[in-house]
């Protein structure tokens, strides 16, 4: 006769594998925290379901004997048992000086610089074993590859996410423009016709762009900048800018990193400010290791001198 599954139920199995391990009726019934009669009964139903005794008394009268159809169930019910105790064992803690966890983060070149020259030395100390990998963000994909754990968290700007995804503000950024050390033009403040007359290096993300925010402020206000070179890569930038009299309105925090051979000053034209958001996907919320993760990207994110907002 067929066993049918939906006719086992967990306490069913713990009788079984009490009996096996004990061979003893009231043992068993002890160990399960019920009455001798209580587990006479689930015995009785195991033998319906499995059609054999299962257990039959031994010759001292004193404990069981399982048969030999117990005994091939015996390593299946035990290990069935022992999943069922790991469901219900409380989450480990996390611990990131043991963990070898890889946690993904999809971050646009000019926030994940920023960053990750202060979050990779703060992860290698206290979590040498943990990998980091940091990629770029595939437009549009981002809330379906958060849901699915392919990455842990996505940097990007305000609106750059699903609206159903966890954030938070990381920092507020703003404009300076960006010039060698000992620049022809001096380190005076630029006025609006010295920064039209300049040659311009600017950042085009999609590749080969010639304007942007920078050029639309310029119309609005009648005026119109020189821009002779584009490149794709924020990297490019401060390297061109400090080896040439181009001039280049950058982010101030990604430029922090090159004061030693670069000069910032304020653009002559008002540019809006803009934020860099972190995003998650709830499932990964309460996860330990996630939130330590969130925890270190905060803490970095705040020491680049500006609050978090909190989040929502």
């Amino acid at each position: 006769m067929a066993t049918k599954i939906e006719e086992l139920d967990i306490n069913l199995l713990l009788a079984f594998d009490a009996l096996l391990d004990s061979h003893n009726v009231t043992q068993a019934a002890r160990k399960l925290g019920i009455t001798q009669p209580a587990l006479s009964a689930r015995l009785g139903r195991l033998r319906a379901l499995f059609d054999d005794r299962l257990f039959i008394p031994g010759a001292s009268g004193r404990g069981v004997v399982p048969t030999f159809r117990a005994l091939e169930l015996k390593p299946l019910v035990h290990d069935v048992v022992e999943h069922l105790r790991a469901l219900t064992t409380p989450m480990v803690a996390f611990d990131p000086a043991r963990s070898a966890r890889t946690f993904v983060l999809a971050a646009y070149e000019n926030p994940g610089t920023v960053l990750a020259t202060r979050l990779v030395p703060r992860v290698r100390a206290r979590a040498p074993a943990i990998r980091l990998a940091f990629v770029l963000p595939q437009p549009g994909a981002m809330a379906a590859e958060l849901e699915s754990g392919k990455v842990d968290l996505f940097i990007g700007g305000t609106g750059r996410a699903d609206s159903t995804l966890m954030s938070r503000t990381l920092f507020k950024e703003d404009f300076v423009t960006a010039q060698r050390k000992g620049h022809p033009r001096g380190t005076g403040p630029l006025t609006l016709q010295e920064f039209c007359t300049l040659e311009h290096l600017l950042v085009s993300s999609r590749g080969g762009g010639f304007s942007g925010l920078v050029d639309e402020a310029l119309e609005r206000r009648g005026c119109e900048r020189r821009v002779t070179v584009s490149v794709q890569s924020y990297a490019m930038a401060p390297l061109i800018v400090a080896n040439s009299d181009l001039v280049c309105t950058l982010p101030r925090r990604f430029l922090q990193r090159f004061a030693s051979s670069i000069d910032a000053v304020s653009p002559p034209v008002e540019l809006e400010h803009f934020e860099f958001v972190a995003y998650w996907h709830e499932r990964s919320h309460h996860d330990p290791g996630h939130r330590w993760l969130r925890q270190l990207v905060f803490a970095v994110a705040e020491e680049t001198g500006a609050p978090t907002a909190p989040a929502r």
